[in-house]
């Protein structure tokens, strides 16, 4: 105990994933199906592999940009004209070590310890534990849930700033949920912001993967030159690339010598071969994004219609994203049910406990996956729904 003992507080109190809990009880189980994690079942598609093997055969594995390649980076200024209708120079973006550590980076840029972060919730638990990692403190503003569905009132953001409050964490389209912000609640948190003089950390992951069709509203359509926000992104959802661990930030060109500079203090830097399969992602890879979409549309009214027809389930088909986050009539502790559900019916659920406020009585269930598994599953949640 002595070893543990003198360790730092910070890191002694980093939290165990909830989700992973429940991922360590069932990865072994026969026959199992998989829906605890937020990814999907396609491997990386061969252009992307073979650019960056290329890479990686003709040597090119030395140290390089520490704040990505160009070649990367105006690959992401024209991604980001494309879809988001923004010219935007190479100095707004950093390459990073996957989205996880943009995070981490956007955190330590605008937050010192002690200082509170406004995280709309349920939420995506890793955020909320990397800012505590810094000393900084998560502050819930939950959103509102009605008949299934989720909604925000830019007041309870309001009544939750005080003079510690220095950025507000925004996730939209959301995980766990599907809310995803309408141009006018984009609109009310920035006006916050501005009248507050806070930085938004806007984690808009899932922006492709919006039923509505094209994309999700974004900061981008709406913010300043002025305006104090910074976007962290993944190639990890919209190309098949959670393994590789790539990501990205878009900020202010005033501060990226900042942020660089935190990612030569943490990793030097993301492998050039890597960053080569990033650029053949976003030159080459529309058609692939385009059928995870169309797939996961599939998948949703699936799995959703499987899951309300039995009426013990109340849920709607999100706005966004690729989750269902269900809550089953009488079950209360979503822990346990999550490791029962796995014992019985040999489907890997995420409990609601993991989500934070307001989460605790869900369960989500990742849908982007082939057909035949989403249907296998949904049939067999069900039976165990059922018989409850």
């Amino acid at each position: 105990m002595k070893q543990f003992d003198s360790l730092s507080r910070r890191a002694i109190q980093a939290p165990e994933s909830g989700i992973v809990a429940v991922v360590n009880h069932g990865r072994l189980k026969p026959g199992l199906i998989p829906l605890w994690a937020g990814e999907g079942d396609e491997p990386t598609p061969d252009f992307i592999s073979r650019s960056s093997a290329d890479a990686l055969m003709a040597g090119e594995t030395f140290y390089t940009w520490q704040r990505g390649i160009p070649e990367l980076r105006q690959a992401l200024a024209d991604y980001h004209a494309r879809h988001f209708g923004r010219t935007l120079p190479l100095d707004a973006f950093c390459v990073t070590g996957s989205g996880m550590q943009a995070i981490k980076i956007a955190i330590e840029a605008v937050t010192d310890p002690g200082d509170e972060v406004i995280q709309i919730t349920p939420a995506w638990p890793n955020f909320a534990a990397a800012l505590g990692m810094s000393g900084g403190v998560a502050v819930p503003a939950t959103l509102d849930y009605a008949n299934g569905s989720w909604s925000i009132d830019p007041d309870r953001i309001a009544h939750a700033i005080t003079p510690k409050t220095r950025a507000l964490f925004i996730n939209s389209p959301s995980n766990p949920t599907g809310w995803t912000a309408t141009r006018q609640d984009l609109a009310a948190i920035l006006d916050l912001a501005r009248k507050h003089g806070l930085w938004i950390i806007a984690d808009e992951i899932y922006s492709r993967f919006f039923y509505a069709g094209g994309r999700a509203p974004s900061f981008l359509d709406i913010m300043d030159d002025t305006d104090r926000i910074i976007f962290v992104n993944t190639f990890s959802k919209n190309w098949s690339m959670t393994g590789w661990r790539v990501g990205w930030i878009v900020a202010p060109p005033s501060i990226i010598q900042v942020l660089e500079n935190s990612v030569q203090y943490q990793t030097s830097g993301v492998a050039q071969f890597m960053q080569k399969g990033a650029v053949a992602a976003l030159e080459q890879g529309e058609a692939h994004v385009e059928a995870q979409v169309a797939k996961a549309t599939l998948a949703r009214d699936l799995f959703c219609d499987a899951l309300t027809g039995t009426n013990r389930v109340v849920t709607q088909k999100p706005d966004g994203a690729f989750y269902a986050f269900f809550r089953i009539d009488g079950v209360t502790d979503t822990r346990s049910a999550a490791i029962d559900i796995v014992d019985r019916a040999g489907v890997g659920l995420a409990p609601g406990t993991a989500f934070g406020a307001g989460g605790s009585s869900f369960l989500r269930a990742c849908f982007l996956r082939r057909l035949d598994h989403v249907e296998e599953a949904a049939g067999r949640l069900a039976t165990y729904i059922s018989a409850l």
